[in-house]
């Protein structure tokens, strides 16, 4: 039996290096001749990086930056001097994994730091910089990567304001420095698989902000204040970017890079998959299960997370889809007509969720043994 494993990570309980390896000690202890081959990928949120690196040799360039409340933070980008590519994380700099629980208000947190990091891969020669987008904190539709790089915006009184989600809706003009032509050369390429607008009900805002700590009141307002944005760009640089698929990725994030930088975007798991070679895998053995995997299972799962792009691999190679999940908010016996093979939730759903977590590669571990334990003779 050949399987390959192209898990995502389960977020707060293990990367996918860890689920990997959870899931090769069930199959192992069920399958013990089993031949299992295993891709570390990201569908350009949290864990980019480290999957970048598994595949491009490149420096580890550690920077100073500020985090999504404009504190300082030490972190890192990637950098691949003989090519002059660099390779950004967002979440490094304004993901919800740096702050805490009562810290977390999109309204009052920023890009700033992702576009101080971006100012610091053009400092060091690159000409092509990979933004990957997922598990932000913020909603500012990248007002705060943009003001970074050079460009002001003011208010009514002509005050300049503190770039974050709270002030989208202040904005009555948007103003170019001398550094914003730096960026004029430079390619920017947005990573990730969110189709969502900008704005609207299924926008950055009503979809992804409450996640972020925003009231329903305060989603109403960084709606609106999204919407002034875009008037605003509209007004002041003659663009309109708001609805095409994925402006709405990191809280219009993937806006800013293609309004502020010029940038374009691609595919996260489609940008991973071509670094890691996986048709050459797929060429080179024929695999009877691919089986990939998060912690939460639902229908925003299916809306262009990497779990959606392996589905797509699974079917133009006609390979049986196995998902493994901490829990699932689609019913198990809906995985046909969704196209995979099997759905496997691992919660013991006797136990508190901090219980699961904690055990989740054992619960992995156990769950795929007895799977294949009652499919395989």
């Amino acid at each position: 039996m050949n399987i390959l494993l192209i898990p995502d990570k389960f977020k707060e309980s293990l990367t996918a290096d860890g689920v990997i390896k959870a899931l090769k000690k069930g199959i192992l202890k069920s399958q013990p001749g089993a031949h299992i081959s295993s891709l570390i990928a990201s569908d350009g949120g949290d864990g980019f990086l480290g999957a970048v690196s598994e595949y491009v040799k490149c420096k580890k360039i550690i920077t100073k930056t500020e985090d999504p409340l404009g504190r300082m933070l030490n972190t890192y980008f990637l950098y691949d001097p003989e090519n002059r590519i660099a390779f950004i994380e967002l979440a490094k700099t304004a993901g919800l994994e740096l702050l805490t629980e009562k810290e977390k208000s999109p309204m009052t947190t920023s890009t700033f730091g992702t576009g101080i990091q971006i100012g610091q891969a053009i400092e060091k020669g690159a000409t092509t910089i990979y933004v990957g987008l997922g598990g932000s904190a913020t909603n500012d539709g990248g007002m705060g990567m943009a003001a970074a790089l050079g460009y002001e915006f003011k208010d009514a009184s002509g005050k300049l304001l503190s770039p974050e989600g709270g002030n989208l809706k202040k904005i009555a003009s948007i103003h170019t420095t001398a550094k914003v032509h730096d960026i004029d050369p430079i390619s920017v390429i947005a990573v990730n698989d969110v189709e969502n607008p900008l704005f609207g009900t299924n926008g950055a805002a009503y979809i992804y902000a409450k996640q972020k700590g925003a009231s329903l009141e305060e989603i109403k307002t960084l709606d609106s204040g999204l919407r002034n944005l875009d008037a605003k760009v509209n007004q002041h640089l003659k663009k309109s970017n708001a609805l095409d698929p994925g402006s709405g990725a990191a809280g219009g994030m993937g806006y800013g890079i293609t309004t502020f930088l010029n940038g374009k975007a691609t595919s996260g798991i489609d940008f991973i998959m071509k670094l890691a070679k996986v048709e050459s895998i797929l060429a080179g053995r024929s695999y009877d299960y691919i089986i990939t995997g998060e912690g939460k299972f639902d229908a925003q799962t299916l809306n262009g997370k990497l779990i959606n792009g392996v589905v797509k691999l699974g079917r133009h190679h006609n390979i049986p889809i196995i998902v493994v999940c901490g829990q699932s908010d689609i019913q198990i016996d809906r995985s046909s007509t969704l196209g995979l093979h099997a759905i496997i939730e691992i919660m013991d759903r006797s136990k508190p969720l901090t219980y699961n977590m904690q055990n989740a590669a054992i619960l992995i571990e156990r769950k795929i043994r007895d799977y294949f334990r009652r499919t395989i003779h």
